[in-house]
């Protein structure tokens, strides 16, 4: 309890913060836009950099979830394609992370996000093929941005939503291909953040063990949920959302 009490959070704080565990089990196994939504509510309340170690155990509660439920409908096809790129992401976002400030952060997630919903929704208008995510060039794009934004600000989501929507998984695969990428990437990101940032403390540690049953009932709604979301509405329910994360970075 006493770790509990050094974080110093108020009630509101807290109710804030279960929401955000709501959100974050209900993206993992749903609609993953809406758990970006919980990035900028947990900076609010922790800081930047602080609500980025505070995340990741939440986020891979979440990844854990979603992966057993989930587990017959991923493409490693795509997962193998992308992941060295963010491998190489997250390398410079853990070198930058110790060059910029919290709002500086916010920035440069914001504008790699709504660069790459650019090229979503100019791939949602064409009535043609389009054949650029076959293309070497856009997967390394979105592995080394999508790699740089989850290290310094859990905040993949939106960019990585590009890559799974452009590919046209279906919202299965979507979210089980989307949930296992996520796992490696956020268990790789768990020893960087304790021995290059020293951000997961005893304390934060604590926090996130109370914030799991709050995950499982936001997974189970949302594995609830996606039952009754037809393709085409998903779609545009995913997008409107990564637009509304992304434009809520800038305040």
């Amino acid at each position: 309890m006493n770790l509990l009490q050094s974080l110093h959070l108020t009630m509101f704080q807290w109710l804030s913060a279960v929401g955000c565990a709501i959100m974050v089990g209900f993206s993992k196994t749903a609609v993953g836009g809406v758990g970006t939504l919980a990035i900028p509510i947990m900076a609010d309340i922790f800081g930047g950099k602080a609500s980025s170690a505070i995340l990741l155990p939440m986020l891979i509660s979440g990844d854990l979830l979603a992966v057993r439920h989930y587990r017959r409908h991923n493409n490693w096809g795509y997962i193998w394609r992308i992941l060295p790129w963010a491998f190489a992401g997250l390398i410079i976002g853990l070198t930058m992370g110790k060059l910029v400030n919290d709002r500086q952060f916010k920035m440069i997630i914001a504008f790699s996000v709504l660069a790459c919903l650019g090229i979503l929704i100019w791939l949602e208008c064409r009535k043609d093929e389009v054949a650029m995510p076959n293309h070497w060039w856009f997967t390394a794009l979105i592995g080394l941005v999508g790699g740089f934004t989850t290290m310094i600000g859990n905040a993949a989501g939106p960019v990585t939503t590009i890559y799974f929507l452009a590919i046209r998984l279906n919202k299965y695969d979507f979210i089980s291909t989307g949930a296992w990428l996520f796992m490696i990437l956020n268990l790789t990101k768990v020893p960087l953040q304790i021995f290059f940032w020293q951000a997961i403390t005893p304390a934060t540690f604590a926090f996130d063990v109370t914030m799991v049953p709050a995950i499982v009932a936001g997974a189970f709604l949302g594995i609830w949920i996606i039952k009754w979301i037809p393709e085409k509405p998903f779609r545009v329910i995913v997008i409107i959302l990564t637009v509304i994360a992304a434009v809520k970075l800038f305040f």
